[in-house]
């Protein structure tokens, strides 16, 4: 994206950073949750990224120090911290408000070989 400002005596390009692809160890296994009983089409949903979904495992299930999970994605802390914010607010606004969840989305790239099985806790899924 590019936003031009013109000006009676020069032009000024301003361009903006473009976005980074986060590392997420896999794809989720499940993409919607909703409330139980409440048809599909009655619910309003709420989109939550799959690389907010990273960073809430990371830093909520597993409770990885957020310096550590922004290094294993890939991103800054801040870039993380602002990541688990969105994630939590939409986790909230549809648990609250009764909304379905769709997880999908956001700029991402998988990341598995890194993390040699571990992805997702889908092995200790399968050993309980």
């Amino acid at each position: 994206m590019c936003i031009i400002f013109i000006n009676t005596f020069e032009y000024t390009f301003i361009m903006t950073r473009p976005y980074s692809n986060k590392k997420v160890c896999c794809e989720p296994d499940v993409n919607y949750f909703k409330p139980r009983g409440v048809p599909m089409e009655q619910l309003e949903r709420v989109e939550l990224q799959v690389d907010e979904l990273e960073a809430l495992k990371l830093c909520d299930l597993e409770e990885v120090a957020q310096e550590r999970a922004a290094a294993r994605m890939g991103i800054s802390q801040p870039t993380l911290s602002r990541l688990l914010s969105s994630g939590r607010k939409k986790l909230a606004d549809a648990i609250v408000l009764g909304k379905a969840i769709r997880i999908s989305g956001g700029n991402y790239t998988v990341d598995s070989g890194r993390w040699k099985g571990r992805c997702c806790r889908r092995n200790d899924r399968k050993n309980r």
